[in-house]
């Protein structure tokens, strides 16, 4: 695969002032001589220092396509590791495939998505986790989940694990060696050392798996779901949360059926609203379809905020809708946050306002737009990823699926320690360790696993 040149877009199709095509491999500089002539005559791009931009234009064969700028990086000073060509064009779709179509004519493949990363990747200019951040820093849409990909592009906790690792990789050397003289009954891997390697491995490693909750929040933002009866204004304050009229308002019961979701980023922090279809009891076929969609949004959600009409609407008939909520709650504890909406309405102080008051009622209007800072307020101390250390936050599902299964490979030695267990089970444990480790760096990599990571970045990165 490494043999041949690849090309691709590396701005999204549309119109734009500019689009640049991306080319890698050792055919790139020479494919650039035939189709590209410089502004500069005597200008030879074999020759010219790495990372230089040069004004021309591309031609395919005598036919003009283009004034461009081409830039050109020099293996390995390239992102991939070899020879890369970036042009710049007019960002007219039509331009951009008039260039596709000539680098095909002349012999070089479009790439596959991540193709330009994944030979980063093999040329060894970063690890398979710096890799996957990459992906990471393309999507990341708040400060909290683009701080969190350029820190483990600059190494992050991979670094560490490669340290460990090496050091584990130097006691299974000793227990190997010891099953070469295993009818000599001869120790060379000191047990002490080990189990204290072991620990400080597994201690680190369950800080890392234990950040995970917090990392996936960082990086796909905190579901908030918001529920509550018909008619008193779910919508109405999602339009306000989001200042902009993402849901339909209806006065009608039951306008809401499905899910509407938005993003919004509060303080750094991405947070996914969900509106929900009201709950009550209804013959209506549809309706109940969304009712208990929004059962299942409310088990989704970190958040829930639980609206009611403040002017119809007791505190004991709240705690009763709390109580019954958590009969629907399938895993742990739910925050809940009680929106007291439509304050309006009300021509005196609510019965047992104290109580509510108690129970950190947030009153509000959402019609007027008044208080709903209160709420945003709220989100970002439940959300409690003020203090993390970016260092050790995992946010990604693979390495914490290896991360458990290093603890588990780990426990199972030092249990084969206390067992007296012989050195040749010991090591088949040690090796399993050893594999689940450089499966995050990518030391211990497979084609399946390299597919499925880079399978997912779009074309062109």
């Amino acid at each position: 695969m490494n043999q041949d040149t690849i090309f691709a877009p590396a701005t999204p199709p549309g119109k734009s002032a500019i689009a640049v095509i991306r080319i890698s491999g050792n055919d790139a500089f020479i494919v650039m001589t035939r189709i590209f002539r410089p502004l500069r005559k005597k200008t030879d791009l074999l020759k010219s220092a790495s990372h230089q931009v040069h004004l021309g234009s591309l031609y395919h064969g005598e036919v003009l396509i283009d004034k461009v700028l081409v830039s050109l990086f020099k293996a390995p000073h390239s992102y991939t590791g070899e020879n890369i060509a970036e042009i710049s064009v007019h960002g007219s779709m039509f331009i951009v495939q008039k260039v596709l179509e000539l680098l095909s004519s002349e012999g070089l493949r479009m790439a596959r998505p991540g193709e330009f990363t994944l030979r980063a990747f093999l040329n060894g200019k970063f690890d398979l986790s710096q890799a996957e951040a990459v992906a990471d820093l393309i999507a990341s849409n708040s400060d909290a989940s683009h701080a969190l990909a350029l820190t483990q592009m600059r190494g992050g906790f991979s670094s560490r694990l490669k340290e460990l690792r090496q050091k584990l990789v130097d006691f299974a050397s000793l227990i190997e060696l010891e099953l070469d003289f295993s009818e000599e009954d001869v120790e060379f891997a000191n047990r002490k050392q080990l189990n204290e390697l072991l620990e400080t491995i597994k201690s680190e490693v369950n800080k890392l798996a234990s950040s995970f909750a917090r990392g996936n929040v960082l990086k796909h933002g905190i579901p908030v779901a918001i529920i509550g009866k018909p008619n008193v204004g779910k919508s109405t304050l999602l339009n306000a949360i989001l200042n902009e009229e993402k849901a339909l308002v209806s006065e009608v019961a039951g306008t809401t059926r499905d899910a509407v979701e938005d993003v919004m980023v509060i303080g750094g922090i991405a947070f996914r609203f969900i509106d929900t279809a009201g709950l009550r009891s209804t013959r209506d076929f549809v309706e109940n379809l969304g009712i208990g969609k929004t059962y299942e949004k409310m088990n989704q959600a970190q958040v829930i905020l639980y609206v009611v009409d403040i002017s119809t609407t007791s505190a004991e008939e709240i705690k009763q809708e709390l109580q019954d909520f958590a009969e629907h709650i399938e895993h742990g504890k739910k925050r809940f946050i009680i929106i007291a909406n439509k304050t309006d309405l009300l021509f005196e102080t609510p019965h047992n306002f104290a109580e509510l008051v108690e129970m950190e009622t947030i009153f509000i209007s959402a019609r007027r737009n008044e208080n709903i800072q209160l709420i945003t307020e709220s989100l970002l101390k439940s959300a409690d990823v003020e203090k993390y250390d970016d260092n050790a936050t995992v946010s990604n599902a693979r390495h914490y699926e290896a991360l458990t299964a290093i603890i588990t490979s780990i426990e199972n030695i030092e249990h084969g320690f206390l067992a007296g267990l012989p050195s040749d089970l010991i090591s088949t444990d040690l090796h399993l360790a050893l594999h689940h480790l450089g499966t995050i760096t990518g030391e211990v990599s497979t084609e399946e696993l390299l597919d499925n990571v880079f399978s997912k970045f779009c074309i062109g990165k």
